[in-house]
């Protein structure tokens, strides 16, 4: 009789322990990302995934959150964000499925076209070191700036060799750029942040960076001890597959596909 008892209570933990296992908390930052996870955690529910989202105002804490086990997902970052900010921090993270490539830009409300950008002009960077190098490289592109040989995105404010119009650089983090965009002369800029705030047309950017590099896509990331993780692996499966997770992404890009790709797809 005691063996029975005990069987049963062994039975009554696993099956603890397997709905445990079809619980995931998911962080991510407001906007698409936030809108086409939340799209997704509808249907997984259906499949027997319960899923809390969190979002972050930031893109520090939930590399944070990841690594202390406050969530086993996130969702905000791109390849090189993620190995910058393990190689700063220690993290041992990994990909498991690719999202959304956007298309970042440079934005002003005070002048409509680069030529018209002043000499001192104020520009608004993402302050990390893998974003601002991205948006230093726009800059560039536009004709306005010129960086040391080979730096590449990871380049810094102190890697501009050449500055005609002295322009003068406030670094920001990067969810906040777009409440700052009024502020300055011409801001890096991301499309879902800016469709998310209202703030103004994200298809009005002077100049973008294009969506053929992969590299950049924002992509599911967790543990690298959990990459296996079926419920983990599941999930990301129902997001790509999901039509309503596919329109929220195009409504979230003001139904424009200039400004961002579908990366598992294409």
């Amino acid at each position: 009789m005691r063996f029975l008892k005990t069987l049963a209570i062994a039975f009554l933990s696993m099956g603890t322990m397997a709905a445990q296992a079809e619980t995931l908390t998911i962080g991510t930052v407001p906007g698409a990302y936030s809108d086409a996870i939340t799209a997704a955690a509808k249907e997984a529910k259906e499949q027997g995934i319960v899923v809390k989202v969190i979002e972050f105002s930031d893109w520090t804490t939930p590399n944070v959150a990841l690594d202390a086990g406050d969530i086993d997902l996130n969702f905000f970052q791109h390849r090189p964000f993620m190995e910058n900010a393990a190689k700063q921090k220690g993290y041992r993270f990994d990909i498991v499925g690719l999202g959304i490539l956007q298309n970042i830009g440079l934005f002003s409300l005070k002048h409509k076209s680069l030529d018209g950008i002043p000499a001192g002009g104020k520009v608004a960077i993402a302050n990390d070191p893998v974003n601002q190098g991205r948006g230093l490289l726009l800059l560039q592109k536009a004709g306005l700036i010129k960086l040391k040989d080979g730096v590449g995105f990871l380049g810094t404010v102190d890697d501009i060799v050449e500055n005609p119009k002295k322009l003068k650089f406030t670094e920001v983090e990067g969810p906040q750029l777009v409440r700052i965009t009024g502020d300055v002369d011409l801001a890096q800029g991301y499309p879902h942040f800016i469709v998310a705030a209202g703030a103004f047309d994200p298809k009005s950017g002077l100049i973008y960076s294009g969506i053929e590099d992969k590299l950049f896509a924002v992509s599911f990331v967790t543990k690298a001890t959990r990459k296996d993780d079926p419920t983990i692996r599941k999930f990301v499966q129902i997001f790509q597959n999901s039509e309503a997770v596919k329109q929220k992404i195009h409504t979230s890009f003001a139904g424009s596909e200039k400004l961002y790709l579908l990366a598992w797809q294409n």
